[in-house]
């Protein structure tokens, strides 16, 4: 599939790459099936895995696009995992014993999140879109999945790395703001504050003209129009599908994001060595303060603590990743959430076509940059101009 048929798609909503497990195949399918943008979380596997899922998924989907999501590898500060890194884990032994459990060890693939051979096996049985998160590939890659057909994405999280990012000549840019669940999308692995959603989607579009996917907290329709107004293309949603029947999380962390007992979220290096965003249980709370920013080190070292505590149904010691909508979540399937987006949508901007309608009239001022968007004359705002 070209890189011009991404887009061909009724529903301006792509479905965040969620790693670990929660956005598998049957997921990804069955957003792309009902008219967003599937996409499957490579993080954590390994390329045969990745191969594995992906050969799944186009089983499942036919010729409806799809994205493969990719870490960019990185390195933690050599001092801190040799200073900080024992200390954390000795703190984490007495959690580990209550749970059976043992801590667990960067394996031989992990620290590249086996970069290479993910990048190879992708460019050599193509997929429609690639993004990138952690960081920016190097424009020899972006511009090899170009010639390959893949649509490429980059995330960012400040306007520098979106001038950094535009340097490279992606596709597209996922604009993630502070409101997201799991991790931060940042290129280093730093404590600054992050910035909210509609100022970073304002500060981003000043540095360029790419299209931007816009992300963090959305999980309405009537938010995806405000991004859509502020100038997003499209919006990427997470923690809106984490209660579908599709998504592969485990029941106790499904429960939990309808338990009235977990109250806030709470950015946290307390489960994986990076800011993540999470429901505050007591695992954050009692270790977040301890926790050395030693990624994918700490994310490794807790791995075994988190299976065994989902296993034993104890969401206290899980992490419970999730946007600041997480009361929004419901317990329906994918296709379900994608209607109702997309009803709350045409609330806003009236009624608009589905590839088998007859064109209709753009809303006036609202979506300039998602009608430039490569086979945009398929989503909302009619047919693409010259």
């Amino acid at each position: 599939m070209s890189a011009d048929s991404v887009w061909r798609t009724p529903v301006p909503v792509v479905q965040a790459p969620m790693a670990g497990g929660a956005s598998g195949p049957a997921l990804a399918a069955a957003v792309s099936r009902a008219g967003g943008l599937g996409f499957l979380a490579a993080g954590y596997k390994t390329a045969e895995a990745m191969g594995a899922e992906v050969r799944e998924l186009r089983e499942l989907v036919g010729d409806r696009p799809f994205g493969v999501n990719l870490f960019v590898p990185g390195a933690s500060d050599p001092g801190v995992v040799d200073r900080e890194l024992p200390v954390y884990r000795a703190r984490l032994a007495s959690e580990a014993e209550r749970l059976g459990a043992e801590l667990g060890d960067v394996p031989p693939y992990g620290v590249s999140d086996d970069w290479h051979a993910k990048t190879a096996l992708l460019l050599a049985e193509p997929v429609p879109v690639v993004s990138f998160t952690f960081g920016c590939p190097p424009v020899e890659l972006v511009d090899a999945f170009r010639a390959a057909g893949t649509a490429t994405v980059v995330t960012v999280t400040t306007a520098r790395e979106a001038e950094l990012a535009a340097g490279v000549r992606p596709d597209v840019l996922v604009v993630q703001g502070a409101e997201a669940g799991a991790h931060q999308g940042r290129w280093d692995n730093a404590s600054d504050e992050p910035y909210g959603l509609l100022t970073l989607l304002a500060l981003v579009r000043a540095v360029t003209d790419l299209p931007l996917i816009a992300a963090g907290g959305l999980m309405t329709g009537r938010q995806i129009a405000a991004v859509l107004a502020a100038g997003g293309s499209a919006a990427q949603l997470g923690t809106a599908f984490l209660r579908c029947p599709e998504c592969a999380a485990p029941a106790p962390y499904k429960a939990a994001l309808a338990d009235p007992c977990f109250t806030a979220t709470r950015l946290t290096r307390a489960f994986s060595g990076r800011p993540a965003r999470g429901l505050v249980n007591r695992f954050l709370t009692e270790h977040d303060a301890y926790a050395p920013a030693a990624y994918p080190e700490v994310h490794y070292a807790t791995a075994p603590v988190r299976r065994a505590a989902a296993a034993a149904g104890d969401p206290e010691a899980m992490a419970l990743w999730a946007g600041q909508g997480w009361r929004l979540a419901r317990e329906e399937p994918a296709a379900d959430v994608l209607a109702r987006l997309a009803a709350e949508l045409r609330e806003v901007f009236g009624p608009w076509r589905t590839p088998a309608e007859p064109p209709g009239p753009a809303p006036a001022g609202i979506l300039p940059d998602l009608r430039r968007l490569p086979g945009a004359d398929d989503l909302p705002g009619g047919r693409a101009t010259p």
